[in-house]
């Protein structure tokens, strides 16, 4: 199932991040940059070896920001991992946004034309999904909005289930409505 927004090329789906054939997919990792449960054992069961071997010779990456790695042998070109807030560490809703700005913006240095995002930080991590909702899909939608010359022409955000799917569904009916608005 999806939804677009008619406004810009955002695009909602249900199901396995790791079978997505965007440019680049994006993995809500952690600061150790270690591939564990959830999104980032997805990817490390299907995508290989290659992928924790690049993480580890980079080795860290700060709450907020995004590295990228090859895909090993999924079917996207690329990864971008980001690492998201937990609940309670303090400025959460800021630090979600950076990783996802911070993702958006490396899929634009890499030239990209499609980028697939999971809900960032709502699982292990304990974020709220209607925050995430809300967070990551006004960053995307900003991103198209801006005056600056974009190579991305689609965001995907793919979810793993029904529940946290009809979350971005209400926030992205807000906010085509308010695209529709101007």
């Amino acid at each position: 199932m999806s939804a677009k927004v008619t406004c810009s090329p955002i695009e909602l789906v249900q199901g396995d991040i790791t079978l997505l054939s965007a440019d680049a997919i994006v993995n809500p990792s952690n600061t150790s940059l270690i591939l564990g449960s959830g999104v980032s054992g997805a990817i490390k069961a299907h995508g290989g070896k290659t992928i924790q071997q690049e993480m580890s010779k980079i080795g860290r990456c700060a709450v907020g920001k995004a590295i990228v790695t090859s895909a090993g042998n999924l079917p996207s070109k690329y990864i971008i991992h980001t690492v998201g807030p937990r609940m309670g560490e303090g400025d959460e809703d800021k630090k979600l946004k950076h990783a996802t700005e911070e993702s958006l913006k490396l899929a634009e240095e890499l030239k990209l034309s499609s980028i697939a995002f999971p809900a960032i930080s709502t699982g292990a991590f304990g974020f709220p999904v209607k925050s995430c909702s809300i967070i990551m899909l006004t960053s995307a939608f900003d991103h198209f909005t801006s005056k600056e010359p974009r190579s991305l022409q689609q965001i995907v955000f793919c979810l793993h289930d029904s529940e946290i799917l009809e979350e971005f569904k209400s926030t992205i009916k807000w906010l085509q409505s308010y695209c529709e608005d101007i």
